[in-house]
């Protein structure tokens, strides 16, 4: 592929953007960030009108492909008679509705805008809710750039003392943040326990860890961790940012069979738009009534519901998540079989439509994978396969498995490629 133009996009791009990307880790894309001009499907096209296959999906959104037309229709049908309103309008109750509808146990929520900003709405009511100030999340889980909760995001991080894991922090952001292990039943339970003691008004929680190398729950762990937040107060938050609508309909609760007090969602819930929502309890989501501020002047906005509306009716098709779960599959299997024909140090993690390759005695990180991924990554760009640098992989129902085996050939070659280089 001839990726000149994106070099020179890139470039130029730097001389007004700070880094030459809009959100820091597309400046890890290797060998160049690409620069595109649309997306339709699984394919994305860039500045010269190459055509590539796209496992990237907007880092995940995308569960139904880009530019869906019954999103896109939902949205220019709205766009053309309101767009920012300031005041109430249907689509914030129909949307709402259709999401509760859709999540076992919700009973309300609140609109917001992003992954970020709905983890922060999200500890505000745990925090009004119990009356306490400090929050448990688990070493190397992302759950936004706040200064609050992006600490020990490496594998090394495992202390109960937060480590900070960027410049510009405050000292004293950590202040109320204790770090735990995910699938440590036992460092959990010791925790909870001195839960009055050490205000801790919540667990935040990814249920697969989605940026450390797509980690299940081990079998009793949500579980667990579901009664001893019931036993000592503390509030249940499932960050499901990436998880939700793409796992399940339902996200991590119907797939783990475990409710939260609270779910945070974002990326996928409305279908390549910028909507969140924090979702659960009625009795905390409604303590906005008695005292607690929640406010955005961009929140709800009818744009933006109109997709989230659109995606959950995509969502609610018959067979929808069955058809992903095939996808996903199909493509472990083909990419594991080329992984292990060419003896690439290196497998496949996966959960529905959620993927990671797994790089052999190498950790995986939110930052980029670096080694034979990196070589991976920057092949496959070079074939006309778009890949995340963190080797985490989207499917989307717009994939096929003619696609899939069109990635499988494509790998193979980069790997016999790579290993040609290193002999």
């Amino acid at each position: 592929m001839g990726i000149d133009s994106s070099r020179t996009a890139f470039e130029r791009t730097r001389r007004s953007v700070g880094g030459g990307v809009s959100s820091g880790l597309r400046a890890t894309m290797r060998p160049v960030p690409l620069f595109v001009e649309r997306g339709h499907g699984a394919h994305l096209w860039d500045l010269d009108g190459d055509r590539y296959l796209d496992y990237v999906m907007a880092w995940g959104p995308l569960v139904h492909g880009h530019s869906h037309p019954q999103v896109v229709d939902a949205v220019a049908r709205v766009a053309t008679s309101m767009q920012v309103v300031g005041m109430g309008h249907r689509l914030e109750y129909e949307a709402a509705e259709a999401v509760l509808a859709s999540v076992p146990g919700a009973q309300r929520l609140v609109w917001t805008n992003t992954g970020t900003e709905a983890v922060q709405v999200a500890l505000r009511f745990a925090r009004a809710a119990t009356g306490r100030h400090r929050i448990v999340k688990f070493a190397k889980a992302y759950h936004g750039w706040h200064d609050s909760v992006y600490a020990s995001m490496s594998a090394d991080d495992t202390g109960e003392s937060p480590v900070p894991a960027a410049l510009g922090q405050s000292p004293n952001a950590h202040a109320d943040l204790i770090i735990s292990r995910f699938n440590d039943t036992a460092a959990i339970a010791e925790l909870l326990a001195q839960a009055e003691e050490r205000r801790i008004a919540a667990v935040l929680i990814d249920p697969i860890m989605s940026n450390a190398g797509v980690l299940t729950p081990e079998p009793g762990f949500l579980e667990t961790l579901r009664s001893l937040c019931d036993r000592h107060g503390v509030v249940l938050i499932f960050d499901e940012v990436i998880t939700g609508f793409r796992i399940a309909r339902g996200g991590a609760a119907e797939r783990f069979g475990v409710r939260p007090d609270l779910s945070v969602f974002g990326k996928a819930i409305a279908g390549g738009f910028t909507q969140s929502a924090v979702v659960g309890r009625a009795d905390i989501i409604d303590l906005v009534e008695h005292g607690l501020t929640h406010a955005g002047t961009f929140n709800g906005n009818p744009v933006a519901l109109a997709a989230v509306q659109a995606a959950m009716e995509l969502s609610a098709t018959p067979g929808v998540f069955d058809k992903l779960e095939d996808l996903g599959d199909a493509f472990e299997q083909a990419i594991t079989d080329v992984l292990v024909s060419t003896g690439a140090p290196g497998s496949l993690r996966r959960v529905g439509s959620l993927a990671q390759f797994v790089p052999r005695d190498q950790a995986t990180s939110l930052h980029g994978t670096d080694g034979l991924w990196a070589e991976i990554a920057a092949g496959m760009l070079e074939s006309g396969v778009v890949f995340m640098p963190s080797g985490k992989i989207f499917l989307s129902t717009a994939h096929t498995l003619a696609d899939i085996q069109e990635t499988a050939a494509r790998l193979e070659r980069v790997l016999q490629q790579v290993s040609a280089r290193s002999a």
